[in-house]
């Protein structure tokens, strides 16, 4: 029998044995240690499980939020003249009016301003404010990535948003592929021009950069970095920047930061006192000089004040879209109307329903709705939010009733497994992979199999202003 320096080789391979129990006993129990104590300042323990039924609800309250939102978008945009006068809290439950491109016809939806559900038997349909977020999801599954790169946007974009050309879909006789000002002006610079993001975003080539569209496609992912937005903000980079600049991009980035926050937020505060937390974090990244930033801070302080949300709305549009104070400039650039679908005025807007909502899922919902503008834009992203916050059985019991978990993305876009048809449970199942990839490659964290948990090293919630 060999020695070493005058041991056995058989004691020293029980010895190493030993030592290697004892390391897995001690990281286990570390790992218990940090479960039993989550007030540990270091990392932020997450039950993937409990993450799971919240993505769940996220996609289940932004269709609620969408499709609702959908029966007033454009109906009011201010003025004197047709559509005339912005709706108020009166209004709901009462005769849906035409929207600046109705024709006269009320929304196809609802004959009344009101909820739109699809109950147990029904599939949602996508549209502008969730199948983009729902292609990203996919890019990022299937590409087994953290970060798209810009081709991977391009050949996204390309393979599963059709052109005028080659959709399918016809909207009064017309070709119809969801596509609106920057989004649309993106898609064209990369399918007739072969530009890549960020230079699809470039004001010299997008005149329509400081519109809403990356308002409506982004926010998802600020869920794949819960607790870290600076990950978010890493990730959602390129995305937003594929169609926005500037104002545009910043308020983007404000929902990004507001979605991976709410991991975070404490549970025992009420949920008007979370969002106010949330949206102080968030706002630390808008330029103090922008209009995005003067706009937060105007409904801000009049909220405190106790203003009624109507009169902070009408304000809103005297200061920005009539006075244009505060540089905010923006003009026609679309055939409808002055600006309407601009960053600036439905980023107010939201900022209106989500503080005034209070936290309160069927409220926030139901001012956004009522808000003007492009209001199923605002009432998608804090419907999906607060869906998240509340978890399934939260929406379930606003709403006193349960819903399809259904979901048919080839209602807008193409080209993705199924024939399109999709589910609630799928689609969350598809981002906990990408939070798995998320917490190990890009925040330096742990999968505990044992206990179905991230441990997520945790920063502090200062966040670095945006400079372009």
């Amino acid at each position: 029998m060999t020695t070493i320096n005058g041991f056995s080789s058989i004691f020293f391979i029980i010895l190493l044995a030993a030592c290697s129990q004892t390391d897995d006993s001690k990281k286990s129990a570390d790992i218990q240690q940090k479960l039993d104590k989550p007030q540990d300042n270091s990392v932020q323990i997450i039950s993937r499980a409990a993450y799971k039924d919240s993505l769940y609800s996220f996609w289940l309250g932004q269709n609620i939020a969408n499709w609702t939102g959908l029966v007033t978008e454009m109906d009011k945009i201010g003025g004197d003249g047709p559509p005339g006068e912005f709706y108020t809290r009166d209004d709901w439950g009462k005769t849906d009016q035409p929207s600046i491109w109705g024709e006269g016809i009320p929304s196809y939806l609802s004959e009344n301003i009101d909820f739109v559900f699809e109950d147990e038997t029904g599939v949602w349909g996508s549209d502008d404010d969730t199948d983009i977020e729902y292609m990203y999801q996919y890019l990022l599954y299937t590409n087994k990535t953290t970060i798209l790169t810009p081709a991977q946007i391009r050949d996204g974009w390309l393979k599963h948003i059709y052109s005028d050309e080659n959709t399918p879909f016809t909207s009064k006789g017309r070709p119809e592929n969801y596509l609106w000002v920057s989004n649309q002006r993106a898609h064209d610079l990369m399918a007739n021009e072969g530009l890549l993001p960020p230079e699809t975003s470039h004001p010299d080539n997008n005149k329509e950069y400081e519109m809403i569209d990356a308002q409506l496609t982004t926010e998802i992912f600020g869920f794949f970095a819960p607790a870290r937005p600076d990950i978010a903000l890493k990730m959602a980079y390129l995305p937003i920047r594929t169609t926005a600049r500037e104002n545009a991009a910043w308020a983007s980035e404000f929902y990004v930061i507001m979605y991976s926050l709410a991991s975070s937020v404490d549970k025992s505060l009420p949920m008007k006192d979370q969002i106010q937390w949330m949206a102080n974090i968030a706002r630390q990244r808008l330029p103090n000089d922008s209009y995005s930033a003067k706009m937060f801070d105007f409904v801000q302080s009049r909220h405190q004040a106790s203003d009624k949300w109507e009169a902070v709305r009408d304000a809103l549009y005297q200061k920005y879209q009539v006075n244009q104070e505060d540089g905010y400039n923006i003009t026609s650039r679309n055939m409808y109307c002055n600006g309407c679908f601009a960053s600036g005025i439905n980023f107010a807007a939201s900022i209106v329903s989500l503080f005034y909502g209070e936290g309160d899922i069927i409220e926030t919902i139901k001012i956004a709705a009522l808000s003007g503008w492009d209001s199923d834009n605002p009432a998608a992203t804090w419907g999906g939010l607060l869906g998240f916050m509340i978890g399934r059985s939260g929406v379930e019991k606003a709403f006193d009733r349960t819903f399809s978990d259904k979901f048919n993305i080839h209602r807008t876009r193409g080209n993705f497994p199924n024939n399109g048809l999709d589910d609630f449970s799928n689609m969350a199942e598809q981002g906990l992979a990408i939070i798995d990839r998320v917490v190990v490659e890009q925040m330096g964290g742990e999968i505990d199999q044992e206990h179905d948990t991230w441990i997520i090293p945790k920063l502090n919630n200062e966040i670095i202003p945006a400079s372009d």
